[in-house]
């Protein structure tokens, strides 16, 4: 039987039986409505994540549990039961007033996965405000762009993401106030004129704080997507959400009270919030933040170590664990475990044969999306795995295939996947762009972009993006903002970009670049240009790939095909041409 690392108690024998016995038999009647009796709202019937993730916990008498287990890149180790998590938060709620933050006011955090980022952005919660986390390998430009557009007023970041986004942020007026937190513990010396210490803010604050009583549809949470034109878009989720994410926390992750979780993903993605904070600890779960990167062998000593029994990951990660071999598996004992699932992008079916082999268990596949909020569709604990399938709808959720004109289709038709509006944790906005959001939904659905098939069985099958977004590594990238970055070189005139397959990523960027007359197309100019990508965007979404072209192909209004760019590229038809600009 599995231990607990901290408080060394068996794990109960419950944590091997599943929440959802029969997802079809639970789904028969189900309405949302259901879920909210087992949240405690707050005194007026207001609803807010940061009290049902970590004060309720408190109330109930479990203050003294362990909440985070803080494992830092270099060894060190921090641990914080939901109590201090309550103190944690309550301190920077009373900093974030005390500096004028207001109801619906935006803070936007830019940091590794360190406890301090925890403790903002539930602080932020309770104190009425909206968090925006930004995932922390991100060049100035992505960082430029989230805090113009969402009107941050306040940016959290520590030194070394401070430095590197430095020159833009004289371009984002509306921030009042940059904190930093000094994990080093420099002095406030080191700190910029007009920055303030998160640590002398935090030493000064009380740790007693009345959570501003947010309503169920207050925004909390806003996270930036990419799209096929122009730059990311704000999803802005509400308080709401908690409900979708403590369910599914325990439905499609099969999460138990006892239990270590164990989720890779970085607070900067949807992921990382809904699944790497909500889920866990609504759910009064120990959660694991490992602040490494990826490496098979640390994370497999992180599992080994502290006895992980859920572990969530993406299928980039999965290839690489099995590119890395059986090995470093059998130097572990990794017994603990006993669900484990991915996200992020599709599972291929080898995978999931991998997890049998390797951990005695299938690795249950998920899909969902920014804009869901949480998880839609699943392979749960108590249900057949079919290898390459995404699952089953999650019982609220009435999911279905469409073809080009919004109609339902049959079982075993491809076609666009959709969802009927008015799940909880849906998204209520783009930030500013009524029209863009307003798009999304035709005939009583929620278009998703993704094209997918359903069996006869219920089960749903993803067959790829209906649109020109890339997912390498399960980062959906926009093509348009890649794009821009590539056209500020001062010898680039035109580029186009798509995703091209591999074998790790799912996909990876590629540019084809035409250049200024008189340019010599040389390996050192792609080199250069290269180079310069990555100072704008990170090296997560910059083009692997690029490729000289003489001139892009277009339609007569001027627009880029990247469809036929692909095509030429895979030695796929080329389709209807007839909208191509003459040579």
């Amino acid at each position: 039987m599995p231990f607990d690392p901290i408080s060394k108690a068996p794990i109960s024998e419950m944590s091997v039986m599943p929440n959802l016995v029969d997802r079809d038999e639970a789904a028969k009647g189900f309405e949302w409505t259901d879920m909210y009796s087992e949240l405690d709202w707050l005194p007026d019937g207001g609803l807010n994540k940061a009290y049902e993730a970590i004060d309720r916990h408190v109330e109930h008498g479990h203050g003294d549990k362990v909440a985070m287990i803080w494992a830092g890149k270099n060894g060190e180790e921090e641990i914080y039961t939901f109590s201090e998590m309550k103190a944690q938060t309550n301190r920077w709620a009373n900093v974030v007033t005390d500096l004028g933050l207001g109801r619906g006011d935006r803070v936007f955090i830019f940091m590794d996965r360190l406890p301090e980022l925890y403790f903002a952005f539930f602080g932020t919660l309770k104190a009425g405000g909206v968090v925006g986390p930004l995932f922390s390998a991100f060049g100035p430009e992505p960082v430029r762009d989230r805090l113009q557009d969402s009107g941050a007023s306040i940016f959290l970041t520590q030194p070394e993401l401070r430095e590197k986004v430095a020159g833009i942020l004289p371009e984002c007026p509306d921030i009042k106030h940059i904190i930093v937190v000094n994990k080093d513990r420099r002095s406030s010396d080191d700190l910029a004129d007009s920055d303030l210490s998160y640590e002398e803010l935090m030493l000064d604050a009380s740790d007693d704080f009345g959570i501003v009583s947010t309503s169920m549809y207050d925004y909390s949470i806003m996270h930036y997507t990419s799209g096929t034109t122009g730059k990311p878009k704000g999803a802005v989720h509400r308080h709401l959400a908690a409900v979708q994410q403590y369910a599914t926390g325990k439905w499609a992750l099969d999460l138990h009270f006892d239990d270590i979780y164990f989720c890779t993903a970085d607070p900067g993605w949807v992921t990382g919030t809904s699944y790497g904070m909500m889920a866990p600890w609504t759910n009064g779960v120990t959660n694991l933040i490992y602040e490494g990167g990826f490496s098979a062998n640390n994370w497999y000593d992180t599992i080994d170590k502290y006895k992980v029994t859920v572990w969530y990951t993406a299928p980039t990660a999965i290839r690489m664990l099995m590119r890395a071999g059986e090995e470093p598996v059998k130097n572990h004992d990794l017994s603990s475990l006993r669900f484990i699932a991915s996200v992020g992008e599709p599972l291929n079916p080898e995978a999931v044969v991998w997890g049998n082999e390797m951990f005695n268990q299938a690795i249950h596949d998920n899909w969902w999306q920014t804009e869901t909020g949480a998880i839609m569709c699943a392979n749960y604990a108590s249900m057949e795995v079919r290898p390459g399938s995404m699952g089953k709808p999650i019982p609220g959720i009435e999911m279905g295939i469409l073809d080009a004109e919004y109609n339902l289709l049959p079982a075993g038709e491809d076609g666009l996947l959709a969802v009927k509006p008015g799940w909880p944790s849906q998204f209520h906005a783009y930030w500013n762009n009524s029209e863009m959001y307003n798009s999304k939904y035709k005939k009583g659905w929620y278009i998703t972009g993704d094209q997918a098939q359903m069996d006869e069985d219920g089960y749903f099958w993803f067959q790829g993006r209906s649109d020109d977004v890339i997912n390498t590594a399960g980062h959906l990238v926009g093509p348009f903002e890649v794009e821009s970055a590539l056209i500020e070189h001062p010898d680039v005139v035109e580029a186009g970009v798509i995703g091209v397959p591999d074998d790790i990523a799912m996909e990876v960027v590629k540019a084809f670049v035409a250049t200024r007359p008189g340019v010599e197309q040389t390996d050192a100019l792609r080199r250069d240009i290269m180079r310069f990508v990555r100072t704008k965007l990170s090296a997560a979404v910059a083009p692997r790939q690029m490729e000289f072209i003489e001139s892009l192909p277009k339609t007569r209004s001027g627009k880029i095909m990247r469809r036929l760019l692909k095509a030429r590229e895979l030695g796929l038809p080329e389709g209807d041409i007839s909208t191509l600009e003459d040579d």
